[in-house]
């Protein structure tokens, strides 16, 4: 680290992505005062609605570009928000040309880009999953289904999207789904597919951010991931979450960071790869104790969205010092007190065909206790905002108890409206009194 890195301020920041996660990352980030920049690419509809904020030009996903972009306006933090970008390497080549960068290394984001590397770094280091069989024949994942004669959790290996993965009730229900992925439905990430053994109990989402050698976890959150009210429906990206969590308490998240995120790290350094970013592991606590299900290398989407109201000013220091290595120099990052609520806002079709290109009415503005975090929005030619995808929005609203943050968030949404729009109405009925 040279001498000008050690002293360097932050003022401006690149954020990579477009989505609600990126959105309310810029949000939380405005609040530090020292910020002069916030650039957003490619950014969506509402990035431009917070102060500081802005979409680059132009809109590309080339590395060159973005790299060339950020020396231009010299760029003190680049935040690689989505995990298509960090599996591809996007974190290497920022920082082969000296950029410093809150995101894993293509190494370190095979957390999330293979279930089977996951799975095996969670064997090697006694962290508690389901049983697993892992195959790139369809013939082969049928067999497997045969001899263990239950339903199976099928997943596709790769990134799907959040969409790769199908709890099964019934055996016909499994061996659809792997017929479904090796038929090519996702693409490449379903070149290989995971069966595991259907656990039960509730999910909650544990967060770290990393520097390499150290952590800090935020509070944890919980997500809704099927379509309908009741848990019903396909999976999606996430319909809504809250944080904190109150499924576990701070004696339990302490433990599961001994148990979970600790081993995960060193498990990392074992491989030899510098782990600088989110570590996400959602945790199913079953009756026989809590097992990772999964592991993501970036915020969750829409957890992230409930977790960003929470975070204190100095929450964009801390990642500074974490892209730095720099942790145990960093600020203590605070959190308030209050609870956070998150509803997602579909458009009709999601998640297999959403519909696009519907004006968005919006007679809502965010402030200290309520946000509306943008996803699937563009801006027309006419400065209209326009649904461009399956999620369009979040409405976030915080309270002194989760019935008050959930009273002001659906209350809410009688400010926005557009044709198709779906969100479930029983967000946080675990903490609420519905």
């Amino acid at each position: 680290m040279t001498k000008n890195q050690k002293t360097e301020e932050l003022r401006r920041i690149l954020i990579v992505g477009s989505g609600g996660r990126e959105n309310s990352i810029a949000w939380a980030i405005s609040k530090n005062q020292s910020i002069e920049q916030i650039y957003v690419c490619p950014g969506n509809g509402g990035t431009t609605h917070f102060k500081k904020c802005v979409c680059l030009k132009p809109q590309s996903e080339d590395a060159k570009t973005i790299i060339n972009e950020c020396q231009r306006l010299e760029i003190n933090l680049v935040i690689i928000g989505p995990e298509v970008p960090l599996a591809e390497g996007l974190a290497n080549k920022m920082r082969e040309e000296g950029l410093t960068v809150f995101g894993p290394g293509k190494d370190g984001a095979q957390l999330e880009a293979s279930k089977e590397w996951a799975k095996e770094l969670m064997i090697e280091n006694n962290i508690p999953t389901a049983k697993y069989w892992s195959t790139g024949s369809k013939e082969e994942a049928i067999e497997i289904l045969k001899r263990f004669n239950q339903p199976l959790v099928i997943k596709a290996d790769g990134l799907a999207a959040g969409k790769g993965v199908t709890v099964c009730d019934t055996i016909e229900q499994s061996k659809e789904a792997i017929k479904d992925i090796f038929s090519g439905k996702f693409g490449s990430a379903g070149n290989k597919v995971i069966l595991e053994e259907k656990i039960e109990g509730p999910e909650v989402s544990l967060f770290a951010l990393c520097d390499g050698e150290k952590l800090i976890v935020l509070p944890p959150a919980q997500d809704h991931k099927r379509l309908l009210d009741g848990d019903n429906g396909p999976n999606t990206g996430g319909m809504g979450a809250y944080a904190p969590a109150l499924l576990i308490n701070e004696q339990d998240l302490k433990d599961l960071t001994d148990l979970v995120l600790i081993p995960t790290l060193k498990g990392l350094k074992k491989k030899k790869i510098e782990y600088i970013g989110v570590i996400y592991a959602g945790l199913m606590l079953t009756s026989s104790g809590p097992k990772v299900i999964e592991f993501n290398c970036r915020f969750g989407d829409p957890e992230c969205q409930a977790l960003m109201p929470l975070m204190g000013e100095e929450f964009a220091s801390v990642l500074f010092a974490c892209a730095k290595g720099n942790l145990e120099n960093a600020p203590k990052l605070t959190f308030k007190s209050e609870c956070s609520a998150c509803i997602v806002a579909a458009s009709k079709g999601y998640p297999e065909k959403p519909q696009k290109g519907d004006k968005i009415y919006i007679n809502l503005e965010s402030n200290s206790s309520l946000q509306v975090f943008h996803a699937g929005t563009t801006i027309d030619e006419f400065d209209n905002i326009i649904t461009s995808g399956g999620r369009v929005l979040s409405i976030v609203a915080q309270g002194e108890n989760f019935d008050k943050a959930f009273e002001l968030a659906y209350s809410s949404f009688k400010g926005i409206s557009y044709e198709g729009m779906h969100f479930r109405k029983d967000i946080g009925y675990q903490v609420r009194n519905i």
